[in-house]
């Protein structure tokens, strides 16, 4: 594996923001020397068999598995993760926006990003902040999840767009790596998605979330 590599691992259908989310990509500040790879899964099946199927093609040790609509704000970004991954080998995974329970009340509990997805207009949505330099959660939000240790996606039961985040966290736990938040004393990131909409789909995959995960749920707020 190649420790002076970061790779950028996204699964496309809508060219025109896949194109805006390589823009912010081109203007990360990076050591010198350190290679930058871009991997774009088209057609894919799900997210989770596209993200399988970029991982076993990079040899990068960091990945930044991210939506076409994820927009990189935080310039400072490959230096910012590489910190914490390099100082602290435990952290498998790194988000933006977290849940220290699953299925609370509160969905994410922990960090901010600027979102379109609860009234269709951007905005800036802040959760607890983080005190220090990280902190532990479950679950992370799919929009981006920041990786330097490569697991096998979940295809073989999540096999659709919905759920592939919270299973990877908690696959993450399972083999004793941390998932964490980091401290953003402002957002890293922008998720232009428009207003969320949510399918049947997402309630056949949460079902099946909480039949194999159910030893991680707070079963009362399911």
């Amino acid at each position: 594996m190649n420790n002076k590599k970061i790779c950028f691992i996204t699964a496309v259908n809508n060219t025109l923001s896949y194109i805006e989310c390589l823009f912010y990509i081109s203007r990360l500040k990076r050591p010198e020397g350190f290679g930058v790879e871009i991997i774009s899964i088209r057609d894919a099946s799900s997210i989770a068999s596209a993200y399988n199927n970029a991982q076993s093609k990079s040899d990068a040790i960091y990945k930044v598995y991210l939506h076409q609509d994820v927009f990189i704000i935080n310039e400072n970004f490959i230096y910012d993760i590489m910190s914490i991954f390099e100082s602290n080998k435990s952290v498998g995974m790194i988000g933006v926006c977290g849940t220290k329970k699953l299925f609370c009340e509160n969905y994410w509990q922990v960090g901010k990003v600027y979102e379109s997805s609860v009234t269709g207009k951007m905005s800036l949505l802040s959760y607890d902040e983080v005190e220090q330099e990280y902190e532990e959660v479950l679950g992370i939000d799919g929009l981006i999840m920041i990786t330097q240790y490569d697991l096998r996606w979940r295809e073989d039961v999540f096999d659709g767009w919905d759920f592939y985040d919270l299973s990877q966290s908690i696959e993450f736990i399972k083999n004793k790596y941390k998932v964490v938040i980091p401290n953003q004393k402002k957002p890293w990131c922008v998720h232009d998605s428009g207003l969320l909409y949510i399918s049947d789909e997402y309630y056949k995959y949460r079902k099946m979330f909480i039949d194999i995960y159910s030893e991680f749920i707070d079963t009362d707020k399911v």
